[in-house]
């Protein structure tokens, strides 16, 4: 018999919405707890500088298991 964690994180799939995530997050038997948003960044170097330009971010759903 296989158990499932009791915690589980789900990221947003690119071109995948937020809710086609919630909706997997669900089939999967959990409900979600936590959003959490982090910046992807792009390294640019001008003129011997190097800046930091965002430019996209990843959604994080921490979901748990529904009893």
């Amino acid at each position: 018999m296989v158990t499932k964690k009791k915690k589980e994180l789900f990221e947003v799939a690119e071109g995948e919405s937020i809710d086609e995530c919630l909706e997997r997050i669900k089939a999967a038997g959990y409900f979600p707890t936590k959003r959490t948003e982090k910046p992807i960044f792009k390294e640019n170097v001008n003129e011997g500088k190097v800046e930091y330009e965002p430019v996209q971010r990843k959604t994080i759903f921490e979901a748990r298991l529904m009893e």
